[in-house]
C-alpha cells in the first residue's frame, strides 16, 4: 500500500520513480505534498540501491503550480512561523541525479520543482510559466534565482514580468530543458537516459553534479580548485580503478558505486 497521500513512488531496477498523484487538481502543490515529494527524496538520495530518481506527474500535466486555497488566508507572520519554504531548500541538497519528466502545465512551483531537477525532458505541448504576478505575488521557492541562472537576467524578466506561457520548443532554445519528445514516448525516453546515467560511477556522477552546481556561484578560478579537489578524491574510488582498467584491458566497466 502506498504510504504517501499525494505521491507515489517505485523502483524499477535502481531507478527510483517518484509521481505527483493530484490529477483532479492538476497536480497543484500543496505543503504536505512538497514535504512528501523530498522526503522520499531524500531515503532514495539514502539508498544504495537506487542510482538515479525520476520525477513526474499523473494525469494531464506535470503541475499546474501551488495550491492557492491553501495560501489565500496566509500573512507574513504565519508564513514566517511555518518556515514556508524550508522543505523546498532540502531539494538542492539531494545529490543524486534528479530527471524531470514534464508535460502539459509546468505553473509556477510547478516551474520551481521541475528547476529542482537536474535534466528535464518535456513532451510535446508542455507550457511552463510563472503566473504569480498576475495574483499579486512572485515565486518565493527559488524561481527567480533558478531561472535567472539558466536564461539570463532580461529572459528571466519578461517571464516574470509578463508570466507568459512559454512553450518547449522556447523552453528548449534557452536551456531550460535537455529535450523534448512525443507524449507517448515521455517516460520510455526519460528511463532510457536515467538507465544510462544508472550504469555509469555513481561517485563520479555525484561529484560532477557538486563542481557542476558550485560552477554556478563561483568565479572561475574558486570553481577550478574545487573541481580539482573533487578529481582527486575519484583517485581514492574503486570505480576510478575499474574503469581505467577496463579501459586498458579492452573490456567494460563493472561499476559498484563505490
Amino acid at each position: 500500500m502506498n504510504r504517501f497521500e499525494f505521491i507515489e513512488t517505485s523502483l524499477k531496477r535502481n531507478i527510483a520513480v517518484i509521481e505527483l498523484n493530484r490529477p483532479r487538481q492538476l497536480n497543484s502543490l500543496n505543503r504536505k505534498m512538497v514535504n512528501e515529494i523530498v522526503g522520499a527524496m531524500e531515503e532514495f538520495d539514502r539508498d544504495e540501491n537506487v542510482r538515479v530518481i525520476v520525477l513526474t506527474g499523473k494525469g494531464r500535466a506535470f503541475s499546474a503550480g501551488a495550491d492557492i486555497d491553501e495560501m489565500l488566508d496566509d500573512n507574513p507572520v504565519s508564513l514566517e512561523q511555518l518556515n514556508q519554504f524550508a522543505d523546498w531548500d532540502r531539494f538542492a541538497l539531494i545529490k543524486k541525479p534528479i530527471l524531470g519528466a514534464v508535460k502539459g502545465f509546468v505553473f509556477g512551483g510547478g516551474f520551481e520543482l521541475a528547476l529542482c531537477c537536474d535534466l528535464l525532458i518535456a513532451s510535446i505541448g508542455t507550457e511552463f510559466s510563472f503566473p504569480e504576478v498576475g495574483l499579486g505575488v512572485m515565486p518565493g521557492a527559488g524561481g527567480t534565482q533558478r531561472l535567472t541562472k539558466l536564461v539570463g537576467r532580461t529572459k528571466a524578466l519578461e517571464w516574470l514580468w509578463t508570466g507568459e506561457r512559454i512553450s518547449a520548443e522556447t523552453a528548449l532554445k534557452h536551456g531550460v530543458i535537455n529535450k523534448i519528445v512525443a507524449p507517448e514516448l515521455l517516460m520510455e525516453e526519460t528511463m532510457k537516459l536515467a538507465d544510462r546515467l544508472a550504469n555509469q560511477p555513481l561517485l563520479s556522477l555525484r561529484l560532477i553534479k557538486d563542481s557542476v552546481n558550485k560552477a554556478v556561484d563561483y568565479p572561475l578560478y574558486e570553481g577550478m580548485q574545487y573541481e580539482r579537489k573533487n578529481f582527486y578524491l575519484l583517485f581514492a574510488s574503486q570505480d576510478q580503478k575499474e574503469g581505467m582498467t577496463a579501459f586498458v584491458e579492452k573490456r567494460k566497466p563493472n561499476y559498484k558505486g563505490k
